[in-house]
């Protein structure tokens, strides 16, 4: 029987196409109209000469969404709203740190314009630090606020308090949704009225976690004018309506929505909740080049792009074999670089614990259990290429960017599609190739299969390995187990 096919609203039927392909379809820094001298230098300072295609289609769209000055759109209209749906390693963050920085360049009081909110401590930092880079010596203050910090110390980035009142020490607020709110509730001067850029980072994670309730609290502060602290009364916001005589005498500064996700849902009633405005939507996930030049449409079930550069194998295994697959990957087949993924913290802790018993094997783990400075220099040295398995959970697998990854193996199958292309996209970015591996019990077989063809992703391999590859390892990795119940005990 056919589907029924959900009715899509005409921005995400009729989405803008961003090429795939970031190799062939890199685009000079110059020639996207539009960035500032300051700006072009800045790119070429930190070796960027070209952009991949999402950075080239999307950051002249904020830009120009922006060319009025920040209180109005073009031609007094409120400015769309604007969705990015790219795979991971695409280049996302730069795409809204320019234009964002140019379009703020000539500000003159400082004031909470743009906020970033992003799901986990290190995505931001990561975040905060492109935004700095290109900030510097501009004047333009960018607060990082994340609970590393005490609240009290935070509430100093943020506001100072001065016999007139306060006064804003951020232009760019980069946060996680937890804290954030805790500032918008509790920090006296913490204001948003002057929220001209919401932008938030893995959108479907901010979606789906609950944090839903952070994305209203953020519209509610940005709209509640500045009345209630009886200051400047001109300044009011009302929500951008139609212009009549009686809103005009009040400038509108319209609050635009950015977002940006690897897996963006498509799906209209969580994306209604968003409460867009007229959306646009910028999207790699459809148009494939044939070699002669044409495109095919491709299946609308095609949901999710990978990166370009990914090779994608499953290995079906029982359970006792799968330290022994890892090992095997690390020590015989001699993988480096590997990042490798488990479902529980407690589960990346006790494969770690085998592993280094196991010996020969310099490893890692990486998880939410570690301090953050501790995470900060795992990651460090898994870049020097120090450590060669780093065995992690989930909770890192969003959005970092790890320079150098080989190898993603999935040593527990993901129970979610979104998942899998989270942990799998750290490989393969920028362009460059990288492999996954997912060790399948074969009862998860089917349904691990099924959940990658639901999804439209066909270029799987079967990889079996023989069992008397796995035989020489077994001796030395009993004699791991004796150790590990020793210290576990």
């Amino acid at each position: 029987s056919p589907q029924v096919q959900p009715f899509l609203p005409q921005w995400l039927a009729q989405p803008k196409r961003v090429q795939k392909r970031i190799k062939d379809n890199l685009c000079p820094v110059r020639d996207v109209p539009g960035i500032h001298p300051r700006l072009l230098k800045k790119l070429q300072m930190n070796g960027i000469n070209s952009f991949f295609p999402v950075q080239a289609e999307v950051i002249p769209a904020i830009l120009q969404s922006a060319s009025n000055g920040y209180l109005l759109g073009q031609g007094g209209f409120r400015p769309r709203d604007i969705c990015v749906s790219a795979p991971t390693g695409s280049g996302k963050t730069l795409a809204f740190v320019i234009p964002i920085v140019q379009v703020l360049l000539d500000r003159v009081v400082c004031h909470v314009r743009a906020l970033v909110v992003l799901p986990t401590k290190e995505l931001a930092q990561q975040v905060s630090k492109v935004f700095n880079v290109y900030t510097d010596g501009t004047g333009l203050k960018v607060v990082l606020i994340t609970g590393q910090k005490s609240f009290a110390k935070e509430q100093e980035m943020l506001v100072q308090k001065k016999v007139t009142g306060y006064c804003s020490l951020a232009d760019i607020v980069v946060a996680t949704p937890g804290r954030l709110t805790d500032h918008i509730n509790q920090t006296p001067g913490f204001s948003l009225a002057q929220l001209r850029f919401l932008i938030v980072d893995e959108a479907d994670r901010m979606i789906d976690d609950m944090h839903q309730n952070c994305l209203n609290q953020i519209v509610k502060a940005a709209f509640q004018g500045e009345n209630d602290s009886g200051s400047n009364m001109l300044f009011q916001r009302t929500k951008p309506g139609p212009l009549t005589a009686a809103s005009s005498c009040s400038p509108q500064i319209p609050l635009q929505k950015l977002l940006f996700s690897a897996t963006l849902t498509q799906d209209p009633e969580k994306l209604q909740q968003l409460d867009l405005f007229q959306p646009r939507l910028f999207t790699s996930v459809y148009s494939e080049k044939n070699t002669d030049g044409t495109e095919t449409e491709q299946d609308a079930n095609k949901k999710y792009t990978l990166p370009e550069g990914l090779s994608q194998c499953y290995v079906p295994c029982d359970l006792n074999s799968k330290p022994l697959l890892l090992l095997y990957f690390m020590l015989k087949m001699k993988f480096t670089r590997v990042l490798c993924f488990t479902n529980s913290r407690e589960a990346s802790h006790r494969l770690f614990l085998l592993v280094q018993a196991f010996g020969g094997v310099t490893v890692a783990e990486f998880s939410s259990r570690l301090a953050p400075n501790e995470r900060k220099r795992t990651m460090k040295e898994f870049e020097q290429g120090k450590i060669q398995l780093l065995i992690s959970t989930d909770a890192t697998a969003r959005g970092i960017d790890v320079k150098g990854v080989n190898y993603v193996i999935n040593y527990d199958a993901p129970q979610f599609i979104r998942t899998y292309i989270h942990r799998v996209g750290r490989t393969a970015r920028a362009g460059e190739t990288g492999v996954a591996f997912s060790l399948v019990l074969r009862i998860q077989e089917r349904r691990f299969l099924r959940m990658l063809r639901d999804a439209g992703i066909q270029d799987i391999k079967k990889h079996p390995v023989k069992g008397n590859s796995l035989k020489p390892l077994v001796q030395q990795y009993e004699g791991a187990l004796c150790k590990l119940e020793k210290t576990v005990k």
